[in-house]
């Protein structure tokens, strides 16, 4: 009887402490991710703005280029 309380306990303890574990090193993972993953978004946030520019400067040149050149009608 006292072997299995013994058990029962070590058992126990075990499982809090492996669950305290877990729970130190998700939080030590997710502070050490979430600066590097807000500095991808911001290198992100760049190339979303210079894709932008260079689509917006390519349109507004065939834009102009369209309306420089004169009109063929078709017969």
């Amino acid at each position: 009887m006292i072997v299995m309380i013994f058990l029962l306990g070590s058992l126990l303890g075990l499982l809090f402490g492996a669950l305290l574990c877990i729970r130190f090193v998700r939080q030590e993972v997710a502070g050490d991710l979430l600066p590097r993953l807000q500095r991808i978004q911001a290198q992100l946030d760049a190339l979303d703005a210079q894709l932008t520019l260079a689509v917006g400067v390519r349109y507004a040149e065939l834009t102009a280029q369209l309306s420089q050149e004169p009109r063929r009608q078709v017969s």
